[in-house]
């Protein structure tokens, strides 16, 4: 019996062994993958002292209007993310990418990622590069950013522009979003094999590869760090905060959305009602994704084009 009992001992050995032995790999990869990565990452923008802290902005093009943009939760590198949107913005208007702490180049910060702390950072930010009238041009949750944006500096609005953005109250708001174990899968290196295993998430769309590299970069840098998972953290209460808000009256509204989002139940409902809690809203339907903005910029661009212009001769 003493053999088979050492064969099974030493099975059970090897069972165990062998994850142990996977795990360390990884994580050692990890360590050295990240730390290249790191050193690897580009300065764009330009940095402005917020709250005693660094934001990273990009500003592009002149025009009399300008677009601040905000990006959607998880946005890792939104200066570089919003790229095609720009382009087709800056010719005829100021575009100011605005990367939140925790996102692009900006710094981390212990602050808690509540609506109310995100949208005085940004106004400080815009307060820093002089710019006090401007088009808030939002995707995803920072359209529950804008609602509160609008409560405290409505003077300062021209319009607000949703990127398939978030509404108060949608169905889902008062999830959780999981967070619990991902700094410690990016530690063991187990998110970069997931990555890996997933291929380009950017193929076929209209970034160069020295840009989507840097996009990567600034995910390992950004994606589980402290702020970001704190925002994350705190998506149930930053919709509570906004329930039943609606944009001042006087705001105009557009609202681009995905026109087939089986995801969330009357998703487009949701947008014409908020739409029409504003003298001026209107809602266009978009075929594509979340990211209306990868793929679908020129369209958006035209309508804020048409927007403006029919602001202005109001």
């Amino acid at each position: 019996m003493r053999k088979p009992l050492k064969i099974t001992l030493w099975t059970a050995g090897v069972v165990v062994a062998l994850p142990v032995l996977a795990l360390t790999t990884t994580s050692i990869v990890n360590v050295v993958a990240t730390k290249s990565d790191l050193a690897a990452i580009t300065s764009y923008g330009e940095l402005v002292p917020v709250d005693g802290k660094q934001m990273n902005v990009v500003v592009s093009g002149t025009g009399d209007e300008t677009i601040v943009l905000l990006p959607g939760l998880g946005t890792a590198a939104p200066g570089l993310d919003f790229e095609p949107l720009i382009a087709e913005l800056d010719d005829t208007h100021r575009v100011i990418a605005v990367e939140p702490f925790g996102t692009g180049l900006s710094d981390q910060t212990d602050s808690p990622r509540t609506a109310a702390n995100i949208a005085a950072e940004v106004h400080e930010a815009l307060q820093q590069l002089g710019v006090d009238r401007y088009v808030l041009m939002g995707h995803s949750i920072a359209g529950i950013y804008a609602l509160e944006y609008s409560e405290l500096y409505p003077d300062e609005l021209v319009a607000f522009v949703g990127i398939d953005s978030s509404v108060p109250d949608q169905p889902g708001w008062d999830d959780p979003v999981p967070t619990a174990g991902l700094a410690q899968l990016r530690t063991l290196g187990l998110l970069r094999v997931l990555s890996a295993i997933g291929g380009d998430t950017y193929a076929g769309l209209p970034y160069d590869e020295d840009t989507k590299e840097q996009m990567r970069f600034l995910t390992t840098k950004n994606s589980t760090a402290p702020t970001l998972l704190d925002e994350m953290d705190r998506t149930p209460e930053n919709f509570a905060s906004v329930s039943g808000l609606t944009f001042p009256s006087m705001l105009p509204v557009l609202l681009f959305v995905v026109q087939d989002d089986s995801d969330v139940d009357g998703w487009l409902e949701l947008h014409e009602d908020q739409a029409a809690s504003v003298d001026h809203g209107e809602v266009v339907p978009l075929d594509g994704e979340h990211y209306l903005h990868h793929t679908q910029s020129p369209q958006i661009a035209r309508d804020t084009d048409e927007l403006l212009t029919s602001l202005s001769v109001r």
